[in-house]
C-alpha cells in the first residue's frame, strides 16, 4: 500500500474507536509515510467521537457513526482519503450489536463506502481483522483511483 499511497499524492488519515490507533500504528510504520499518512484520532470514548470528529449523539457501532467518524477526522486534518472504524470488540456484545460487529468507512472525502463487516474471534483477533481489512480497503480506494 505505501507505494500506491506515495504514488497518489494524497494525504490519508484515520479515525479509529475498536481499533485504538492500531490502523494509525499500521499506515505510520509503512515506507514513507511522511509523504502520504497525515495522522488519526482514536475516538474509543463517544464524548471524543461526538466533540472531537462531530457525530451526533446516539448509537455508536453504527454504519452512521462510522461515516461521521470518516468525515470528521477528513475535515480535522484536512485528509483526502480516510478511513474510520467502530464496532464491538467483544468478548460479548455492545449496544445489541454481536462481538465481531465492525463498521468500516472509507474512501475519498465526501464519497464514502460503509461497509458492515462480522469477525469471529478473541477481541485482539477481531482488531487485527478490522486492521487488516482498513488497510486492505484504503490499498483498494487507492489503487481504483477513487481519490483522485
Amino acid at each position: 500500500m505505501a507505494d500506491t499511497a506515495a504514488a497518489s499524492g494524497v494525504r490519508i488519515a484515520v479515525a479509529e474507536s475498536l481499533t485504538s490507533g492500531a490502523i494509525a500504528t499500521a499506515l505510520g510504520s509503512a515506507p514513507q509515510a511522511s509523504r502520504w499518512f497525515v495522522g488519526g484520532v482514536v475516538a474509543y470514548s463517544e464524548h471524543v467521537k461526538f466533540d472531537v470528529l462531530g457525530v451526533e449523539p446516539g448509537p455508536v457501532i453504527t454504519a452512521a457513526c462510522a461515516e461521521q467518524m470518516a468525515e470528521g477526522v477528513a475535515r480535522l486534518l484536512d485528509a483526502e482519503v480516510v478511513a474510520a472504524v467502530t464496532g464491538a470488540g467483544g468478548p460479548g456484545p455492545e449496544e445489541g450489536r454481536p462481538a465481531g460487529t465492525v463498521f468500516l468507512a472509507h474512501g475519498r472525502r465526501g464519497a464514502l463506502t460503509v461497509e458492515h463487516l462480522r469477525f469471529v474471534g478473541e477481541p485482539a483477533e477481531v482488531v487485527q481483522a478490522t486492521v487488516e481489512a482498513a488497510v486492505r480497503a484504503l490499498h483498494d480506494d487507492l489503487a481504483a483511483g477513487r481519490p483522485r
